[in-house]
């Protein structure tokens, strides 16, 4: 427990043989379930976690109502880290916790963070709280290349789908929830492969969920990514534009011709139109090159004003951290981890 709060952390493992024993022995004591789903594993994954479940439980006293500590939870098929996560988040959603927390299971995310994760939504901050890594030139520094390119263009279009236009670094996976949003975030629709972390904003914003960003240092340890980037990019870039049209209808349908919806329908209506009627009418290249350069003037004045809106309408869901606090280790007795004894099942 946290300053009164009930703290579960949600441990997705998929392959993570060698990794995910560590990743559970290291969670602060001050966690009171760890939910460790592993996701359809081709490896030992899930003899490892049985193992160390049984250790750390027969060396955690009951607390808080709860007669485990580690609640090994098993997959029969490969379901993707959303659908791991997912598996999670219901499960602690029906034992009433508080605060759910993100760690994967490859021993990436350093538990000393976590208590800056959860102490927002403890004191009622946010609803949903994640790292991010672009917070901070040094943190973002740590970053491949490749990594960092691909994170700042995922960036925007999240900001656009989701309307939380001051987050950064959405395919960060240390985050924590609230039990509210839980409840009324539609959890059991939310996406189960890799753009999970997308789809959740999106659903965040549309319950009215406050979200807060807090900056976490880059940390490439001995995980290997299971993302293949040639089904990856079209994949969480449709399910984008789904979600953008989504929310679109959900929320801006009756806010009337001058809303968000409003100005992206007028904005779209102007550039088909506009280039119809340039193949039409147009009976030289100069001719229909300037018809063209009015059309995008006009269907982006449009999209621009559209976009502000939007910006306006949501920015009171939307905050960033101002302190750097999130990056302090814990330094009560109880933020400790709790070492595991050795055993078999």
């Amino acid at each position: 427990m946290y300053e009164d709060a009930t703290v579960a952390v949600v441990v997705p493992a998929y392959n993570e043989e060698g990794l995910v024993g560590r990743t559970i022995e290291t969670i602060p004591a001050y966690v009171d379930r760890i939910y460790v789903v592993e996701d359809g594993s081709t490896d030992g994954t899930w003899d490892e976690i049985r193992r160390t479940a049984q250790a750390v439980n027969e060396a955690t006293n009951r607390t808080n109502g709860f007669e485990r500590r580690v609640v090994p939870i098993q997959h029969d098929r490969n379901r993707g880290v959303g659908g791991a996560i997912k598996t999670g988040y219901l499960a602690a959603r029906e034992d009433r916790i508080d605060v759910t927390a993100v760690m994967g299971g490859d021993a990436q995310m350093q538990p000393e963070l976590l208590e800056g994760v959860i102490r927002p939504i403890v004191e009622d901050e946010a609803d949903y709280v994640k790292g991010n890594r672009l917070l901070s030139r040094e943190h973002a520094s740590g970053m491949p290349r490749f990594r960092y390119v691909g994170n700042r263009i995922l960036t925007w279009l999240t900001r656009i789908a989701s309307g939380y236009w001051s987050i950064g670094d959405p395919q960060n996976g240390y985050t924590a929830i609230s039990l509210h949003a839980l409840e009324t975030t539609g959890i059991e629709e939310m996406y189960e492969y890799y753009g999970y972390c997308n789809d959740i904003l999106v659903r965040l914003n549309v319950a009215g969920m406050r979200v807060l960003d807090v900056p976490r240092p880059a940390n490439y340890g001995e995980e290997e990514s299971h993302i293949t980037y040639r089904s990856y990019i079209p994949k969480v870039s449709g399910m984008l534009l789904r979600d953008f049209l989504w929310r679109l209808r959900t929320k801006h349908t009756a806010e009337g011709p001058y809303s968000m919806l409003g100005l992206f329908a007028a904005s779209a209506l102007a550039g088909l139109g506009g280039v119809a009627d340039t193949i039409r009418r147009s009976d030289s290249a100069g001719e229909a090159l300037g018809r063209l350069l009015v059309t995008l003037l006009l269907s982006g004045t449009f999209l621009v004003a559209a976009l502000l809106i939007d910006r306006g309408n949501e920015s009171h869901l939307d905050g960033r951290a101002t302190t750097d606090a999130a990056e302090q280790p814990a330094t009560t007795d109880e933020s400790r981890s709790v070492p595991a004894a050795t055993g078999q099942d």
